[in-house]
């Protein structure tokens, strides 16, 4: 039963009892549930803000481990990159400037990112931003790498091929320092000692005793070894590129046709053989068809000292041929 409440009534002076409204009864507590509702549900949020559920937690942990390792790989690429634009520097600078290699542009270099959207594939993800700029800059390192490693490979083979052409080249005197007699003629014009007619001396002359040991100035092949009338004994050897030397006069020949001769091997003596009226040896030096003056071609051999003295004497001698 019920228990029934009694107000004092001032105006009567006597208690009346209680009369309870049912409607504002129900409104009053369907607005007190409503607000213990919606306090319910703002602390809801507020923790669940607080206290993550495991799964959110390691969702959170992952992609803030995401962005860590995002910053260290752009780190790297950035170092990465920055040594290889200095190789390139040096690629362009030094080795292909040494080897007379045209430079590759930076164009050549960060060639095929343009145009098309090639990372669309990678749209449509939390994180495809952050995805599509570290994987363009992979891509852009790796394609600029490719470039320099090809540019490498090529420079390796300018080198050994510069090498090989270093060591053809005609450089040193055909007969050793200390067994020349002197320089009996230089590159000029004279008085031929057996035609005697004015004619341009082609080569140089050096004069010393009859079988004196001649040597290959340059690598090469042997295209030629036989007796002339004009030459006499005379040995042509081809270094290649466009490089052929004349060893003329020998007394007797060492080098045979088709032999592949290096820098210092004898290839015959000196002699008196041909067109000649002493023991000496006559050398030309030409390259594509034209002869050269020899004495440009000692720089493996003399000092300047030396080069000068034999320039001198090559002006004031006489030719032997």
């Amino acid at each position: 039963m019920a228990k029934v409440k009694y107000y004092y009534d001032e105006n009567a002076l006597s208690y009346r009892k209680i009369t309870v409204n049912k409607s504002r009864y129900y409104q009053r507590f369907f607005l007190i549930f409503l607000a213990v509702i919606i306090i319910a549900f703002i602390g809801f949020l507020g923790f669940s803000q607080i206290i993550m559920s495991p799964t959110a937690l390691v969702q959170k942990r992952e992609l803030d481990n995401l962005k860590f390792n995002y910053e260290l790989i752009s780190k790297r690429l950035d170092e990465s990159s920055e040594i290889l634009s200095q190789l390139q520097k040096r690629d362009n600078n030094i080795y292909r400037s040494y080897f007379e290699a045209n430079p590759i542009t930076e164009e050549q270099r960060k060639a095929g990112f343009g145009g098309v959207n090639r990372y669309k594939i990678l749209d449509g993800y939390d994180n495809s931003v952050l995805i599509k700029t570290i994987t363009k800059e992979v891509d852009i390192l790796s394609k600029q790498m490719v470039v320099q490693s090809k540019s490498l490979d090529e420079i390796i083979g300018l080198a050994k091929k510069k090498e090989h052409m270093l060591a053809s080249i005609p450089a040193i005197l055909p007969i050793k320092k200390e067994d020349l007699t002197s320089v009996a003629s230089g590159y000029k014009m004279r008085m031929h000692p057996i035609l005697k007619i004015n004619k341009f001396h082609k080569g140089m002359d050096f004069t010393a005793p009859t079988r004196t040991p001649i040597y290959a100035s340059g690598n090469g092949k042997v295209i030629n070894a036989e007796r002339s009338s004009t030459y006499g004994n005379v040995v042509i050897i081809s270094h290649g590129y466009g490089y052929k030397t004349i060893y003329a006069h020998m007394s007797k020949l060492k080098a045979k046709r088709g032999q592949t001769v290096k820098r210092g091997d004898l290839i015959g003596y000196v002699g008196n053989t041909g067109l000649s009226v002493a023991a000496h040896l006559h050398y030309e030096v030409h390259k594509n068809g034209i002869a050269l003056n020899p004495i440009n071609f000692y720089y493996g051999d003399l000092t300047l000292d030396e080069f000068a003295a034999l320039s001198r004497s090559s002006e004031e001698s006489q030719s032997f041929d």
